[in-house]
């Protein structure tokens, strides 16, 4: 990996000393920090000097001083999100979401909000919540997106057809050019003439004011406009997802309001000045939505649809097509669906509106749907789009690159139908989905971005719909900016003497051309810098299997595209991605930051060191393995697994961390120590002796050390069933899994389970035989090699009992069987047979005891579904299951924090403990007195238990209690918060 590429040189210690003392803010020119800002959500990779953290606007000017005086390039970066190569840059990236993402104003009255260019969209919608209103603009990135990204890109979203575009609701705008002189950008109203300059632009140096001011920006731009009226007034086409290029018309003296400066910068993508605070317009939020789900045939009949909806003023006409729908979620009938929604002051009103539109449409099939949850649902299912794109159906890889031209509406249909040609024609494969009642399209198309004939395709096809846009009357770019995916085009859509003067224009707002260059103005060849050619050529030789990757290591880094679904500041719901990122906010703990120090690991240019990198591994020691990622992320991308697969290479043939040898091996100690447990957990009571066995095995002072169970699951079994257990006919057996943590630390799950399933089936549960083990630890800690030995140890010893299935009560466990127990023997067909087999408690019950009666609870619940549930398993038999007990409420998402032995880890307790403190702990807070807790996973019970000062429970432990209950009507059910030991007893 290493040797294939020349390291980047980083900058002269002369520009590090100056910047340092010069701004207050954090710099770093490290390699993590570098590597982790070489690339956004595109196909596009630079290598930047270094990336500064500026603290207010003040060191931004400053920082801008300093680079003109050293020549060094700067890319403002706000949640690297763009999809054009925006924020990749050579030079000082400036990280804007750290310190400036104050919201300084909300003015319900003027229905304004002053922000900092680092405000997360998400953060300003709910400033604004309260007085009735929100930020029009909603692009699908929102929770994650900051204000100054969506101003340089002049982004859009799904409701732009009735709030329009950034541009059209921003205000006012602080700015500060390279060298460092600062302006206040202004609409100029027709009526205040030449003569009023400050009401449009007023500029200062960072040290106070300083004139003459100019209505239409820097000095010089008022003469560029009126010099070129004609051409200005003639060469933009007329449509409203019209992003390519700089809005000079907006400068234009009829333009409506006044000449807008403002507008003018808006979608200038970081090549003109940095954002240091904006004003934007706030808009009235409708107190009740509804969605009308219109059906269609194929995504150009719904294209043809969409524009006869506007007469009816809807919210969105957004439209997808079936090959991205990963579920249906309650869709009607059809291969493509237009999502509309409506609003209303109540939500009879909304939901009239949204049936009014379902009765015009001239659609296969619709429905409506006023339930909130419903509604986001189907809104996830619109929004992942640009995750889900990056795989077709069968599993091969797509890219951006053509992501969201527009035309006319009422031309999409024809459009459609010539894009549709033009992909056939060069043998490529897409799905357009997006704001069809904007006309505007996105789509990942399956380029060959990896071989240089590839490349060449990517550019003719490129060059060949260039035109057929334009054909169209549209623009390249209808939403995220040209960038250098699309700049070098602009010429074939806007003409030479247009394009020449938005270099001009360029010049008079940067001279030093030290403002992204190689963007927009003068930009780099679309087909440079691409991302994949510093990849290996020939695949790394791995451990796991990687099957949806074609066993390519660099196969599965590439299936992060940056959409940074990974860096949202607040889980909601079910989900669980990305807790380490929430925790502690920083970049290289999120999914996305990893899988960018790998991608970099293995280009080997700015992480030189391969497998034995400290970069990657400082980054990925925060990674809980939760798997997440596994399912949250749009694209898949597997963290967990590529932790495993780096700690393997990483710490090969050297000495491991303590924790690894104490909780890595985890199941060899415990049988080792099963003799001797009274007197080991006597001794674990002594303080002092703990500390010593803590600080020796490498955990956190801060933890507990387990109680061990006196009677293990398996001794019990086997005295309850007695010698002649196997000789039970197949059909009359139950296989349930002896698991580590069942077998030694919990055994009153296993003896719960026990009886529930004897119960419910009529069926004998079978002891196991010894020893077998899924390997989980073994894999969490990058064992791998031990951990192969166990899993086919355990698959030799389970060769007696084929085709039974097989019931797992820790999630985690399940899923180890499910994933990694094939993925690292994927030779060995025993592997995919087992893993097929495995069951949880619930899948068990519903599929193989239909008929039988769950003991009727009637009782709230509160709790963690397990992280590795939610990503492997799936709770939904579960979610069944308590519903017919008359269990009430959500388990909580997110993940506990202590995941494994990720939470015992020496220096992991303040990120364990934030973890809990996001979902699990405050619903545990604020449960109704009397609530069942419930964890089915081990590690969620233990922190829980640490953390709350309450025993959670099973969901097999509540269901036997139920059945005694029921035979022994006179008992009550809950624990009311008391502790229990892991024999059951109180």
């Amino acid at each position: 990996m290493a040797e294939q590429h020349r390291p980047h040189t980083g900058p002269s210690p002369a520009f590090v000393a100056a910047l340092r003392s010069a701004v207050r803010g954090e710099s770093d020119f490290g390699a993590a920090a570098r590597a982790l800002t070489t690339m956004d959500a595109s196909n596009y990779r630079r290598v930047p000097l270094g990336v500064l953290a500026p603290r207010d606007a003040d060191d931004i000017a400053a920082a801008l001083t300093v680079c003109q005086e050293y020549g060094v390039p700067v890319v403002p970066r706000g949640g690297g999100t763009s999809i054009a190569g925006q924020v990749t840059g050579t030079g000082l990236v400036l990280d804007l979401t750290r310190h400036l993402n104050a919201i300084l104003a909300v003015d319900p009255a003027a229905r304004t909000a002053t922000v900092q260019p680092g405000v997360v969209l998400d953060d300003l919608r709910a400033a604004a919540a309260p007085h009735g209103l929100t930020f029009g603009p909603d692009p699908s990135t929102h929770s994650r997106c900051t204000l100054g990204g969506m101003i340089g890109n002049n982004s859009c979203g799904a409701h732009s057809v009735a709030w329009g575009t950034t541009a059209d609701n921003v205000r006012a705008l602080e700015v500060v050019r390279y060298g460092g002189e600062a302006l206040r950008l202004e609409q100029v109203p027709r009526h205040a003439g030449r003569e009023r300059g400050p009401d449009g632009v007023r500029g200062t140096s960072p040290h106070g004011p300083h004139g003459p001011h100019n209505p239409h920006g820097p000095h010089g731009v008022r003469e560029l406009i009126d010099a070129h009226l004609a051409l200005l007034r003639t060469g933009y086409p007329g449509l409203p997802r019209r992003i390519s290029g700089y809005a000079l018309d907006a400068l234009l003296p009829e333009h409506p309001g006044g000449p807008d400066p403002v507008r003018a910068f808006c979608g200038s993508e970081g090549t003109l000045a940095v954002v240091t605070e904006a004003t934007v317009r706030l808009v009235e939020a409708p107190r009740a939505r509804a969605l009308a789900v219109l059906g269609y045939a194929d995504e150009a009949a719904a294209a043809e649809a969409a524009p006869g909806l506007l007469p009816y003023r809807p919210l969105t006409v957004e439209g997808m097509a079936a090959d991205l729908v990963r579920e249906p979620a309650g869709l009607p009938r059809g291969a493509a669906w237009l999502f509309v929604e409506t609003g209303g002051a109540t939500p009879a009103e909304a939901r009239a509106h949204a049936e009014h539109v379902l009765r015009a449409a001239d659609a296969v099939d619709g429905a409506v749907v006023t339930d909130p949850a419903g509604q986001r649902a189907l809104w996830r299912i619109r929004e992942d789009a640009a995750g889900t794109a990056t795989r077709m159906p069968d599993g091969s890889e797509a890219w951006p690159g053509w992501e969201d031209c527009a035309v006319p509406p009422a031309r999409l249909g024809p459009y459609l139908r010539d894009f549709r040609a033009l992909l056939a024609q060069h043998g490529l494969r897409g799905t357009p989905y997006g704001h069809f009642g904007d006309g505007c399209i996105h789509v990942r198309i399956d380029f060959d971005l990896l071989t240089p004939a590839g490349v060449s395709g990517f550019r003719r096809f490129s060059e060949e719909l260039a035109d057929l846009v334009v054909a169209h009357g549209g623009s390249l770019s209808g939403e995220h900016g040209d960038g250098q995916a699309r700049a070098e085009l602009l010429p074939r859509m806007y003409g030479d003497e247009l394009v020449a003067l938005f270099g001009r224009f360029k010049d008079l707002w940067d001279p030093d051309g030290g403002l992204n260059p190689g963007i927009l103005a003068r930009p780099a060849p679309l087909d440079a810098n691409l991302r994949f050619e510093v990849l290996p050529k020939r695949p790394v030789d791995v451990e796991f299997g990687y099957p949806q990757d074609g066993g390519d290591f660099a196969g599965a880094v590439r299936r992060c595209v940056g959409v940074a679904k990974c860096r949202t500041e607040q889980a909601s719901g079910p989900g669980v991605m990305c807790p380490s990122f929430r925790a502690t906010g920083e970049e290289a703990h999120s999914t996305r930051g990893r899988a960018r120090l790998l991608h970099e690991m293995l280009a080997g240019e700015v992480i030189t060191d391969g497998w034995r990198s400290t970069e990657v591994r400082d980054a990925l020691d925060l990674c809980l393995s939760c798997k997440g990622c596994r399912s949250d992320c749009p694209v898949g991308v597997d963290m967990a697994t590529y932790k495993a697969e780096f700690l393997h290479h990483h710490y090969r043939g050297r000495l491991r961390p303590a924790a690894h040898y104490a909780m890595g091996r985890l199941p060899q100690w415990l049988r080792l120590a099963r003799p001797f447990a009274r007197p080991l957990n006597s001794l674990a009571r002594v303080r002092p002796l703990a500390a010593l066995a803590k600080r020796l095995a490498g955990i956190a002072p801060e933890r507990t050390i387990p109680v061990l169970a006196t009677e293990t699951y398996g001794r019990w079994l086997l005295a309850r069933q007695g010698e002649g257990a196997e000789v039970f006919a197949s059909d009359q057996v139950v296989h349930l899994w002896a698991d580590t943590f069942t077998e030694y630390l919990s055994p009153q799950v296993g003896r719960a389970a026990v009886r529930v399933l004897e119960e419910a089936t009529g069926r004998t549960v079978l002891p196991h035989p010894r020893g077998v083990c899924c390997g989980l630890t073994y894999v969490s800690t990058g064992q791998l090699d031990a951990a192969r030995r166990v899993m086919r140890r355990t698959l030799d010893r389970l060769a007696p009992l084929p085709g039974h299935p097989v019931v797992v009560l820790e999630p985690s466990c399940a899923a180890t069987l499910r994933t990694d127990l094939p993925e690292l023997l994927p030779d060995d067909p025993r592997a995919a047979e087992l893993a097929r087999r495995v069951r949880t408690l619930a899948q068990y019950l519903e599929e193989y005891a239909p008929a039988w009666t769950p003991p009727r609870l009637d009782r709230p619940v509160v709790g963690q579904t397990h992280c590795h549930q939610h990503a492997v398993l799936g709770d939904a038999a579960e979610r069944r299951l308590r519903e017919r007990m008359g269990l009430t409420g959500e388990l909580s998402g997110g993940c506990c924090g202590l995941a494994g032995n990720f939470g015992f880890e020496k220096g992991h307790w303040e990120v364990s403990v934030a973890c809990a403190e996001e979902q699990l702990l405050p619903s545990v807070r604020e449960s109704e007195p009397g609530a069942e807790l419930l964890a089915d996973g081990f590690s969620c019970r233990t922190q829980l238990d640490r953390l709350a000062g309450r025993r959670a429970r099973h969901l097999a432990e509540v269901i036997a209690e139920g059945l005694s209950t029921e035979e022994e009507p006179g008992r009550t059910g809950g624990d009311g918060g008391a502790r229990h030991d892991p024999n059951g007893r109180p």
